[in-house]
């Protein structure tokens, strides 16, 4: 089912889009929360923190697909708000060229080096072993993360956030059963948290492609729509590089900071890579907020309203101003009991150290849902390479962190490196965003009145 983002209350449809993605990052989530917390729970603390130690490598690699992939569902949902069916299918195939080499490129790459990066991340010796082990098992299921987030870009392209989180959902429930059965009952330990995860992806990459098929005629090539043009290829290639370029230069400051984290112990550690794991769980509402003003704005982009655009930066901001209140409430009364999830018994000191990490991820929530609601606009207005800016801006905050901040004050530097390198982002992308509006209200006057057929509207994909 396709759905229209470019007419009706702006407040309403973004909330509405939104749910589902969140609900699917949940549950894309628990790929790796459900690893970790089985490994803590049946293999041990080491076990654990070498899992979790893993989290920014896997974010730099992982992430990154990702991010290209939902660059290539920009210009996608462009073509749909714009009514013009052909381009969207012409796109579609591009994808799935694109998808195929950097699959294969990226794999070879990591899977040749991966003991070399985790000794350059300083990985403590008694997690080591458990962090390789579990790490390059994931890296063999990079073609059914490209698979999967391709496919569900697509399927949200055309405004259908829903159906992509019920094979989500399908796809966590087989990998806790695979969890139990291959660590309980086969021993694998973390290797088989790995091959668990990589199974769970497959299947719901290969669930997407059977709903695409059988459920989106939109979807149906027509003659000629799978030839390789090299004009789709660059449009692609223009939104979805800077997308997984961001991601990259994200990671890359993450991984300086898990690097300096390391060498504070093994206590500080398994706390950090726990607290990692809740806040990932915890962040999901703003990017899911991300992920839809990227495709909300695509989309209206296509459709030539700019208004609705700049109507959407304030539902986010208001958004990330609620989201910071609500993430202090849940990290200040919950946080013991959802560290016993990854606990085998319980540790107050261990406890403690978390709840200031999420404390502080909490007082700076309201700059991270900015940073991920102004950011996914910029990109969905095809100003892709500014965004780039700001992760950069994240690196260098997140790198200084790991150099200065740190050595001075310990897991309390550690803790405060992700809230600067948003704030420092910030203090580009608020301003950029609404010079991006101005710059599209420079080019379209006029927006184009909502009662007028998507057909009327595909000028505007010409200047993507």
């Amino acid at each position: 089912m396709t759905k229209d983002l470019t007419r009706g209350n702006p407040t309403r449809i973004i909330v509405q889009f939104a749910v589902p993605i969140f609900l699917g990052l949940l549950l894309q989530q628990m790929y790796n929360l459900v690893d970790t917390m089985i490994v803590g729970k049946f293999v041990g603390l080491d076990a654990l923190g070498g899992v979790g130690s893993t989290g920014a490598l896997n974010f730099l690699v992982l992430g990154s697909c990702t991010g290209l992939c939902m660059g290539f569902g920009i210009p996608a949902a462009n073509a749909f708000g714009a009514g013009d069916s052909r381009q969207l299918r012409r796109y579609v195939a591009g994808s799935i060229y694109l998808s195929c080499v950097a699959a294969a490129l990226v794999m070879a790459v990591v899977l040749v080096f991966c003991r070399e990066i985790l000794t350059a991340m300083h990985t403590t010796p008694e997690t080591y072993e458990y962090a390789y082990d579990y790490i390059y098992r994931i890296f063999w299921g990079i073609p059914f993360v490209m698979l999967y987030n391709m496919t569900a870009a697509m399927i949200r392209a055309v405004g259908d956030s829903k159906s992509p989180v019920i094979f989500l959902a399908i796809a966590a429930a087989l990998n806790v059963a695979l969890d139990l059965t291959f660590i309980l009952i086969f021993d694998m330990g973390v290797a088989g948290a790995a091959w668990a995860t990589v199974l769970s992806q497959g299947i719901s990459g290969g669930l997407c492609v059977v709903y695409i098929a059988k459920k989106l005629p939109i979807f149906r090539f027509q003659r000629g729509e799978m030839a390789v043009r090299l004009r789709e290829l660059k449009v692609l290639l223009a939104n979805g590089v800077p997308m997984a370029v961001q991601y990259s230069i994200t990671a890359v400051g993450s991984i300086m900071l898990q690097s300096a984290i390391n060498s504070l112990g093994t206590t500080y550690v398994n706390a950090l890579a726990t607290g990692n794991k809740i806040n990932a769980m915890l962040c999901c509402p703003t990017d899911a907020l991300g992920t839809a003003m990227a495709t909300y704005c695509s989309q209206n982009l296509g459709a030539r309203r700019i208004a609705r655009i700049r109507q959407g930066l304030r539902v986010a901001t208001v958004f990330s101003v609620l989201y910071s209140l609500a993430y202090m409430v849940v990290a200040w009364s919950c946080t013991g009991a959802i560290a016993m999830l990854f606990l085998q018994q319980p540790d107050e000191a261990l406890i403690a150290l978390i709840r200031q990490y999420l404390m502080c991820m909490g007082l700076f929530g309201w700059s991270l849902g900015l940073v991920n609601g102004f950011r996914f606009s910029i990109q969905g207005m095809g100003y892709s390479r500014l965004a780039i800016i700001s992760g950069i801006m994240e690196m260098i905050a997140r790198t200084l962190t790991a150099l200065l901040l740190v050595p001075q004050l310990g897991y309390l530097g550690a803790c405060l490196g992700s809230p600067l390198a948003w704030v420092m982002a910030d203090f580009f992308l608020l301003p950029t965003a609404y010079w991006c509006v101005g710059a599209l209200r420079r080019r379209i006057p006029q927006d184009a009145p909502e009662e007028l057929p998507q057909g009327e509207l595909r000028p505007a994909v010409q200047r993507l």
